[in-house]
């Protein structure tokens, strides 16, 4: 196996810069560089030579096979963040026989191929490494530390109880079994099917809280949408005019709202018109927020709108009227603005509270079919007696598909789509 290295610290000019050496070779790398391999896990002041050429002084890290990252042996410089130096110790690597630049995820997949991690947990790294909120760092970290793997312990704990439940009356179908084991089989299997359909029910949720929620504007042309919008994300993200009909595409701001990813949708004013560009935006408007997470709606609603409870419909430019009417706002003045905030981080941190630890299209759709072999599990109990092979084998279906959650079967179709997300120095 090729020992591989990569800038684990991002590119360019830093106080420190960060390079990893994994593989059979990383510890021999070492000591031709930095004279020894200083005491695994204690980080030690080294002067990198080359050929008798100075690299850089720099700390080392040492990491023993089995107690790794990546379970190989392991190697850190920590060297200046200097460009230069960095460039020239990753020139020197790259002569060495055997040693090779890593590619994206390298060094996570040895992690997972050496026992280090499991499948949740990687996809656990990968969300913690693109978390931008609070909230996505919390549901990523739960992942990576192994909540989910330890679930699936415990969920196939429970199959395989039944799953022994089950063969041993066909084990013993000639001899007289001491209990009816149905109630028994059935209770567990009733109860896990009905846990993987609520994990399955939040998964839609926490991908939305991965990818990020979307709040759109909506409401009738000149009813201040671009100057809300421009309120809440602190800046002239969209142009605001007297003239209607200004917004044409739909313009969209990120946002951290308690921690949560909101992306708020600024619309082209609903409106009948004749105009054929103007018309393009208007049905753009409504195809984004009738999609939308929540809709935020400035006067009265369009028809093709689709509203829901959760939905606000607000008074516009409640700096112009002269009474106050409650559910005014104001993008000039900010009136509003902070209930509004209020509002759309209630709602969706709501929706947020409803994940559990399923949280990939992967996990739902392992989840769908240990359910469905839950059902015929069910199905065949609650018939006559003589199908116990089949009960056996539909929950050996189930243990599978919860296997597969964590990696012990059949990943390799999903290993490239996992991986390609990693960036080269992890």
């Amino acid at each position: 196996m090729d020992t591989i290295f990569a800038l684990a610290t991002a590119p360019g000019r830093a106080g420190v810069s960060v390079v990893r050496v994994s593989g059979p070779r990383a510890w021999d790398i070492c000591r031709l560089l930095a004279g020894d391999v200083p005491e695994p896990r204690r980080a030690s002041l080294r002067r990198l030579l080359s050929s008798g050429v100075v690299i850089d002084e720099a700390l080392v890290l040492a990491f023993s096979a089995g107690e790794s990252f990546t379970g190989e042996e392991v190697v850190e410089f920590q060297t200046h963040g200097s460009p230069a130096v960095v460039g020239f110790l990753l020139k020197v690597l790259s002569a060495q026989e055997g040693a090779r630049v890593a590619e994206a995820g390298e060094f996570t997949r040895r992690a997972l191929e050496n026992g280090r991690l499991d499948l949740a947990e990687v996809e656990g790294l990968s969300d913690l490494l693109t978390a931008e909120t609070e909230a996505q760092r919390l549901q990523a970290f739960r992942i990576f530390d192994g909540e989910l793997g330890r679930q699936v312990d415990i969920w196939r704990s429970q199959l395989l109880r039944s799953a022994a439940l089950v063969e041993s009356t066909i084990d013993f179908a000639d001899e007289e079994v001491p209990e009816d084991v149905s109630p028994e089989v059935e209770s567990l299997l009733r109860s896990l099917r009905n846990e993987f359909a609520r994990e399955i029910e939040g998964v839609s949720v926490a991908e939305r809280l991965r990818s990020g929620f979307e709040v759109a504007i909506v409401g009738p042309p000149n009813a201040g949408k671009s100057t809300l919008l421009n309120r809440l994300a602190g800046r002239d993200a969209a142009i605001t005019s007297e003239i209607a009909g200004t917004t044409r595409d739909v313009i969209e701001v990120r946002m951290d709202v308690d921690g949560l990813p909101v992306t708020f949708l600024d619309t082209a004013g609903l409106r009948e018109t004749k105009d054929v560009v103007e018309a393009i935006g208007v049905q753009r408007a409504l195809d984004r927020a009738n999609q939308a997470d929540l809709r935020v709606v400035l006067g009265t609603p369009g028809s093709g709108l689709k509203l829901e409870a959760e939905d606000l419909v607000l008074t516009p430019k409640s700096d112009l009227l002269d009474k106050d009417v409650g559910s005014g706002i104001s993008g000039v003045t900010g009136e509003g603005v902070s209930d509004l905030l209020a509002h759309i981080s209630t709602v969706l941190g709501n929706r947020v509270s409803q994940t559990h630890l399923a949280t990939h299209l992967r996990h739902q759709q392992a989840l769908q079919v240990a359910v469905e072999s839950l059902d015929h599990a069910l199905d065949y109990l609650a018939l006559e007696s003589g199908l116990e092979e089949l009960v056996a084998e539909a929950i050996r279906g189930a243990i599978r598909s919860v296997d597969s959650l964590v990696g012990r079967i059949g990943v390799e179709d999903v290993l490239g789509e996992i991986f390609r997300n990693f960036c080269i120095g992890k």
